[in-house]
């Protein structure tokens, strides 16, 4: 049986939400971060190559990467409904926020994140420079293209409910993390009503009920450096 390794507020969250939609026999372990460094327990970072969540295991099958592991899932489950088809109208909208998800959205945090650990963790002089060198960074590369991928959700969350079109599908799953960690920022306040509903639409889903309820959560809060 398949066993999600579940490490608290991290991107296994959206693993565990495809589990609970899909409604197959899985386990769950559960993990607390190092109440000192906040990171993984050396216990969860020996199952992964990096160390980082989410990860999976199957019999002698380890698994990690959070696009990896949802396809692999979805390809045990070949009639859900939580992966369009070849053909299906709404395919090319899925594959494309699916992916955005990794490629651009959470790479353009992982960068930002970068960047403000490094001023803030650097002696003066050189944080001074630094924070100089990587606001021009932010101005001209990092908030340009994420301020346009922004406008490019609202836009399609006003023509279609979720981000995989008429219904919720693993697209919406892997957005999850990194549109959470946007919204903590205040990234949509007050800009942003699609956006914001696709946020009620989520919570009211019955999978992503249960799934937080076995997160044991009392709100989602997600954090990159996992």
């Amino acid at each position: 049986m398949l066993t999600l390794h579940h490490l608290e507020y991290s991107q296994s969250f959206r693993v565990l939400w495809l589990l609970e939609a899909i409604g197959a026999p899985y386990e769950l372990k559960l993990y607390n971060r190092d109440p000192e460094s906040n990171l993984a327990p050396d216990d969860y970072k020996s199952l992964s190559p990096l160390g980082t969540a989410p990860v999976v295991t199957d019999g002698d099958l380890v698994l990690a990467e959070s696009n990896a592991i949802m396809d692999f899932i979805l390809d045990a489950h070949p009639d859900s409904d939580l992966r369009p088809g070849a053909g299906h109208a709404d395919r090319a909208r899925h594959l494309f926020w699916f992916h955005a998800a990794q490629g651009s959205l959470m790479s353009m945090q992982g960068i930002a994140m970068v960047l403000g650990l490094l001023e803030a963790r650097s002696p003066w002089p050189v944080s001074a420079l630094l924070k100089a060198v990587f606001g021009q960074v932010r101005k001209i590369f990092l908030n340009p293209r994420l301020d346009t991928l922004v406008e490019l959700m609202e836009s399609d969350l006003g023509k279609q409910p979720f981000f995989g079109g008429d219904n919720c599908t693993a697209a919406d799953m892997t957005l999850v993390y990194p549109m959470y960690a946007a919204r903590d920022k205040g990234t949509f306040d007050g800009k942003h009503p699609n956006i914001m509903a696709w946020f009620e639409r989520v919570e009211a889903l019955p999978s992503f009920i249960s799934a937080r309820a076995k997160d044991d959560r009392e709100r989602i809060t997600f954090r990159f450096d996992d």
